[in-house]
């Protein structure tokens, strides 16, 4: 069983590559073990279909150098902050054993991401409580809080807490995005056209990269909001 560092949370497949591939890979190249859980298949998306989806997330996992990927198989839109639902995450949880967890948008304009949001930082919480029993492989398992969880920004503009750069794994994030070609804008498609199949949508992403990293006076940019307050023992390690 892998144990991770960081373990990203994502209502979708390619959630987590729009919202903090650079800040994968970023910590990937530091040496850190890094893992990704999808909720859905994606399978109400306008464009591609589940077994694509999951081919394009393998892709995508290969490129960022991933050491887990899984999807829960939750119902794409009709998933909830539930008991069932937040067992299957503490599972997940306690199975990794994760220091810092990264989820959706506390807000944004799909309202999965919300949820997947809410539905995550419940899952943390509980996965501490030694009193919620799981079970993965006919074995009980520990209890098992993550440290931190922060939230990735999507659409919506979120004022961001803090920015990682990702300026030197800029090109690792536009890769892992592209590895979910059915979703983005191909002029040879005959699919339907998405919000994020047209055209101007992957420079939008790039223009918020740059709104973030103007922030911290770099080139690109990752935006996220925490659930408490960060604290730091030195000020030369703030950026």
């Amino acid at each position: 069983m892998t144990k991770l560092d960081i373990l990203v949370f994502a209502a979708h497949p390619d959630d987590a590559e729009l919202g903090c591939s650079g800040t994968i890979a970023s910590h990937i190249a530091k040496g850190h073990k890094v893992g990704v859980v999808d909720f859905t298949q994606g399978e109400m998306g306008t464009r591609g279909t589940p077994a694509l989806r999951l081919e394009e997330a393998e892709t995508a996992s290969k490129i960022l150098n991933l050491s887990a990927r899984e999807n829960l198989g939750f119902k794409d839109v009709y998933f909830q902050n539930d008991e069932d639902h937040q067992l299957k995450l503490i599972e997940m949880i306690r199975k990794y054993r994760p220091e810092i967890v990264l989820a959706n948008a506390v807000s944004d304009r799909h309202p999965d991401h919300g949820k997947g949001s809410s539905l995550a930082s419940s899952a943390c919480f509980m996965s501490g409580l030694r009193k919620i029993e799981t079970q993965m492989d006919g074995e009980n398992q520990e209890a098992w809080r993550p440290k931190f969880v922060y939230h990735y920004i999507q659409n919506n503009y979120i004022e961001p807490d803090f920015v990682m750069d990702i300026t030197p794994y800029w090109q690792t994030k536009i890769d892992s995005i592209l590895a979910f070609q059915s979703q983005f804008y191909d002029p040879s498609s005959d699919e339907p056209k998405s919000f994020i199949s047209d055209p101007e949508f992957l420079p939008f992403i790039e223009a918020r990269a740059r709104e973030f990293g103007h922030k911290i006076l770099v080139k690109y940019g990752e935006g996220f909001t925490v659930e408490r307050m960060i604290g730091t023992d030195d000020l030369f390690d703030l950026k």
